[in-house]
């Protein structure tokens, strides 16, 4: 295979192919500098691709339709069958703006802890921002957190106050557009919470209070059970 080269849409090297969703993209391989027929193999991936039988020699074509998002990212590779190391890869650059819209409602006890969490995909990668009430929101130092991903997107809110309540907003842009999503959170007043070490003193000082009455009257309920057995002897006889 010494001299051959492969070249797919007239690239001799790799190249990265910009495209859209919803579009056809056609890869076609070449082989160049052959002097006899040369087998081509296509790859998607680590995955091969079946090839129709007058589409594998000297040039080879293969169509991607439609392009959808995900194949953004993925690697298409050309390579000569008898020498896999010469090859010729093209990876997918599907650019699609932010999918992102909807509501959601949060109820939230006061002083807990609270995340908003938003979920988009976008290639350019997008930029977030938000908002309480249509306002940009003002972050305060030891409440407000902020955590970004190429995909999620999440406000956290420690200690969460009355003044909290609201509706939140997630807003997604890149270059090819925006998403949004809405978040109205309510706060629900504290719930009264009852010690376990009160709760637990109280049980101990209820159950020993009953056994200690139980022994300082003893006596008492001893000639109570003796008159009960005896009188019960008595009405057996009886009868």
């Amino acid at each position: 295979s010494a001299g051959l080269e492969l070249s797919v849409n007239n690239h001799a090297a790799d190249f990265s192919l910009t495209t859209l969703p919803g579009l056809t993209v056609s890869l076609s391989c070449l082989v160049q500098n052959s002097s006899q027929p040369e087998e081509l193999l296509w790859y998607r991936g680590a995955g091969k691709v079946d090839l129709k039988d007058g589409n594998k020699v000297n040039i080879s074509n293969i169509c991607i339709s439609p392009v959808t998002e995900s194949d953004n990212g993925v690697t298409f590779t050309c390579k000569l069958a008898r020498d896999k190391s010469v090859q010729v890869s093209v990876i997918m650059d599907v650019q699609f703006p932010p999918q992102l819209a909807g509501e959601e409602s949060l109820q939230i006890e006061e002083d807990k802890d609270v995340t908003l969490t938003c979920h988009a995909k976008s290639n350019p990668q997008a930029q977030t921002t938000w908002y309480k009430n249509n306002t940009t929101l003002t972050l305060q130092q030891n409440r407000h957190q902020l955590y970004q991903t190429s995909e999620v997107f999440q406000l956290s809110i420690n200690k969460v106050q009355k003044s909290d309540k609201g509706t939140y907003t997630c807003v997604v842009n890149s270059t090819l557009g925006e998403g949004r999503k809405d978040f109205h959170l309510i706060v629900e007043d504290k719930k009264p919470v009852f010690p376990k070490e009160a709760v637990i003193a109280a049980v101990v000082v209820v159950t020993l209070t009953v056994l200690f009455g139980i022994v300082a009257r003893k006596d008492k309920i001893f000639k109570v059970w003796k008159a009960l057995v005896s009188y019960k002897k008595y009405n057996i006889v009886f009868l």
